[in-house]
């Protein structure tokens, strides 16, 4: 007879934890507008944040949100600080390796921000002689470390980005390599992105850069992944993914080819 009970009790045991969560904590690093900042009143704010409470919502779910540092994302996810990174992060293989994503929501080109009018290429040629910043943890430091640095052109590594336009306004670097739409938010629109600008074309590599930006999620997490596919999809359909990236990212196509 205990043994029965022991048997159903752990069947009621999995049945309920196959059920769908009705909370869900995301992960974020607050220091990269326009996907995901703190406005003067101290409130989380970018397209990261719309886009997740629109997710939440279209999922059922009540939302919350945990900061970190961008490299430690991923290593909060795995000890359960959080149950989904929402900030940017773009769906790698070497990402995959640690962590499972959400299908690809959408996708943002990387570009070099410098001094406008600079006759610069990005590539190793180009960049000779040259000190380029990067987020620590971004894939723009891998595909920066991967292309350039080991062609000869200094890359430094920056705890937030705010750092890497610091020292790219004193001099101290050429160029940030960011994801378009956050140089042109963060940096370029603000009075003290005057006189910079975009320079050279995109970098491209998939393997690097990844196939878009999803939620990363633990591994196996299969019932999480099904409910935000859904809800995805949903949020998709109903053309919330592009009025945001309308409102964000006027001018940019974030469509996941």
């Amino acid at each position: 007879m205990k043994l029965r009970a022991l048997v159903v009790g752990m069947g009621l045991l999995c049945t309920f934890s196959s059920f769908a969560a009705t909370e869900l904590r995301y992960g974020l690093e607050a220091e990269y507008p326009p996907f995901e900042s703190r406005n003067a009143a101290g409130e989380l704010e970018g397209f990261d944040v719309e886009l997740g409470n629109a997710i939440c919502k279209a999922a059922a779910l009540k939302c919350s949100w945990v900061e970190t540092s961008f490299d430690a994302l991923i290593p909060g996810l795995v000890a359960k600080k959080f149950d989904a990174i929402n900030s940017a992060m773009n769906i790698t293989e070497q990402r995959r390796k640690s962590i499972d994503f959400t299908q690809p929501i959408y996708r943002i080109p990387s570009q070099l921000v410098g001094k406008a009018g600079t006759a610069v290429e990005a590539t190793p040629e180009g960049l000779k002689g040259k000190t380029i910043g990067v987020l620590q943890g971004a894939i723009q430091e891998t595909y920066a470390k991967e292309h350039w640095e080991k062609q000869g052109v200094t890359v430094v590594s920056y705890k937030d980005q705010n750092m890497a336009w610091g020292d790219l306004l004193n001099g101290r670097i050429d160029a940030s390599l960011v994801m378009s739409a956050a140089g042109q938010a963060g940096f370029l629109s603000k009075p003290q992105g005057k006189g910079f600008g975009f320079i050279g074309k995109p970098v491209s590599d998939d393997t690097i850069l990844g196939s878009g930006i999803g939620f990363g999620l633990r591994k196996g997490d299969e019932a999480t992944k099904k409910q935000l596919d859904a809800a995805i999809d949903k949020v998709r359909a109903d053309g919330t993914i592009a009025k945001l990236a309308d409102k964000y990212f006027p001018g940019i196509d974030v469509s996941v080819k």
